[in-house]
């Protein structure tokens, strides 16, 4: 990929604020509109919160896998089974929006010390073909935001209801 240091300081900048933003997003949404879903299959604000928690504990693991290791496998999952095999709904909110804080900060931290040479490692997903630490730091930069305007899409729609 070849980002430049400004553009991987500017992602991962965009990668801490993540947790706060999920935050600030979830903070507008009334108790009663939280697990109301605005379609069949769609997630409720509910959802995307403990979808947020799975996601970052695999972004967690699978940069370590891309800087720490050679040509590492990056295996995929189904999120939209992992959603309704957990029962994201019977899930406690608090604990998985204290998972997605964690587990960014750490990460970031990290991120701040990889060497040059760990952001040039790339790895195959099980499902998208080369994966490097960079497109990782693309992806993950951006899918906490993407998760926090879906969100306010949900309360938008909500409040729209009939």
């Amino acid at each position: 990929m070849g980002l430049s240091r400004e553009d991987r300081e500017r992602l991962i900048g965009q990668y801490a604020a993540g947790p706060a933003r999920l935050r600030a997003a979830l903070a507008l949404v009334p108790e009663e509109a939280r697990k109301w879903r605005p379609a069949p299959g769609a997630w409720s604000a509910h959802e995307i919160i403990c979808h947020c928690a799975d996601s970052e504990t695999n972004a967690a693991v699978r940069i370590r896998y891309l800087a720490f290791e050679e040509g590492p496998t990056i295996v995929g999952y189904d999120q939209d089974a992992w959603a309704i095999l957990a029962d994201y709904h019977a899930l406690p909110l608090a604990p998985a929006l204290a998972v997605v804080e964690a587990t960014r900060a750490n990460t970031t931290a990290l991120l701040r010390r990889l060497p040059d040479e760990a952001w040039a490692r790339a790895g195959e997903h099980s499902e998208s073909g080369r994966y490097g630490a960079e497109d990782w730091l693309t992806i993950y930069a951006a899918h906490l935001e993407e998760h926090a305007r879906q969100i306010e899409g949900n309360l938008a729609a909500w409040r729209e209801r009939a």
